[in-house]
């Protein structure tokens, strides 16, 4: 999805109807049981449709747990835009980035049709991109509905995307059915995408816009876009489970007693010798490797690409993790790296960019710090956002060998260079 030009990270735009207040939180109001509920949007009101019951009860719910909660409805709660490498880091880091063709490809004509913004936010209701036509989106930032902002419902009151998160299901939220009174001029639909593995949100997407914008069919495609794009992730997932099962095919043939190998979530790829488990929980890989689980006892633990090898029951006097990480600059074709380990090795080709960022890691065994990579790579200490989402691109293969705060090679893994051949004059 284009995003649109972000603005630079700051306090969210000032509620001018809460300039005469006096400094402090406002009181937190009683909840009477006749506390103020959202008014029924009339029949035939721009964008409505016949809610279900349903809807209504969702509605009705988000404002009782927004008075609870103390939010004043003529006064958003103070929130900050996140800093732009934050931005750009949840960006990298969110699993709907690899579908945002998809979920842009159907909603995006359809919201410039209509005057909307599409909006994609992640698990914790941040904005992460957003698109549409120009005008809606001048609007949108009136009401602070930019990149970066916090759109969850206990800041901005029941919306389309912080009540769908407390929810798990979409919701069409219209005019006076917004706690705020500031956004009440305003009109949105949010359905939450879900992880297809376990259930937990991903994030939501959403199209908002003035009141007259809206179509009662928009929310019944975004869900299923929505589901379309579970699918998709689905798809991404078994993909990805058989590119490492290729891999750690030769590698378990090779291991005498049980041994499995598991992406970096711990899902199945491969087992021998055991029954499959769908899953393991996995910590952190200590320093040598070496790792107790409930379901298996201790296992001996190596990297592959995209996941770990596990060895069940290896002999106490066994060297462990010992990774040796092979960075060959000298090829005759494009960079590469290879991992080996004591049940065999595997190689990934290399972007010249990626070899790089691993060249200057191998020069300073200590880490270096995204301005410190910057600077070796670009001569540009400011370029820090490039340096993190090249590393967490580098990540997705290399993650095992890999460290961070500071960036480096993990603990334990030893690094070789083959440098580059000299050219002949």
């Amino acid at each position: 999805m284009p995003t649109t030009p972000l603005d630079l990270p700051g306090p969210l735009p000032a509620d001018p109807a809460g300039a005469d207040r006096p400094p402090g939180p406002p009181p937190v109001p009683p909840v009477p049981p006749e506390a103020p509920v959202p008014p029924p949007c009339p029949p035939g009101a721009p964008g409505t449709g016949a809610p279900s019951a349903g809807h209504r009860a969702d509605i009705e719910e988000s404002w009782r747990r927004l008075w609870r909660s103390g939010l004043d409805p003529g006064r958003e709660r103070p929130g900050c835009l996140l800093p732009r490498d934050e931005l750009e880091r949840r960006r990298q880091e969110s699993p709907l980035r690899g579908v945002l063709d998809m979920l842009s490809a159907p909603l995006l004509p359809a919201a410039e049709a209509a005057r909307l913004v599409l909006v994609v936010a992640d698990a914790e209701g941040r904005m992460l991109w957003r698109d549409g036509e120009s005008s809606v989106r001048r609007k949108a930032d009136h009401h602070g509905l930019v990149p970066g902002a916090d759109l969850g419902e206990d800041r901005i009151g029941t919306n389309g995307v912080g009540t769908a998160l407390v929810t798990g299901r979409p919701i069409h939220v219209h005019a006076a059915e917004h706690f705020l009174v500031s956004h009440r001029s305003w009109t949105c639909a949010g359905a939450p995408v879900t992880d297809p593995r376990d259930g937990r949100p991903l994030g939501v997407i959403n199209v908002s816009g003035p009141l007259s914008t809206m179509h009662p069919a928009l929310l019944a495609l975004m869900t299923s876009v929505a589901r379309l794009a579970e699918a998709e992730l689905r798809r991404h997932h078994s993909a990805a489970l058989e590119r490492l099962r290729s891999t750690a095919a030769p590698l378990l043939g090779r291991v005498g007693g049980r041994a499995l190998a598991v992406d970096a979530d711990g899902w199945t790829a491969a087992v021998i010798g055991m029954p499959p488990p769908d899953r393991l929980i996995l910590p952190k890989a200590p320093p040598d490797g070496r790792v107790w689980l409930p379901s298996l006892g201790m296992c001996a633990m190596e990297p592959l690409p995209g996941g770990w090898l596990l060895r069940v029951d290896e002999p106490t006097g066994s060297p462990g993790y010992g990774a040796r990480v092979v960075l060959d600059l000298g090829g005759p074709h494009r960079p590469s790296v290879t991992v080996r380990g004591e049940a065999g090795s595997w190689t990934q080709e290399l972007s010249p960019r990626h070899a790089d960022l691993l060249r200057a890691l191998a020069r300073h065994p200590g880490g270096r710090s995204a301005a410190e990579l910057a600077d070796d790579l670009f001569a540009d200490p400011t370029r820090t956002v490039t340096v993190r989402a090249e590393f967490s691109r580098l990540r997705r293969h290399l993650a095992p060998v890999l460290a961070s705060r500071p960036y480096r090679f993990a603990d334990g893994v030893t690094v070789e260079v083959v440098p580059p051949v000299p050219p002949v004059l």
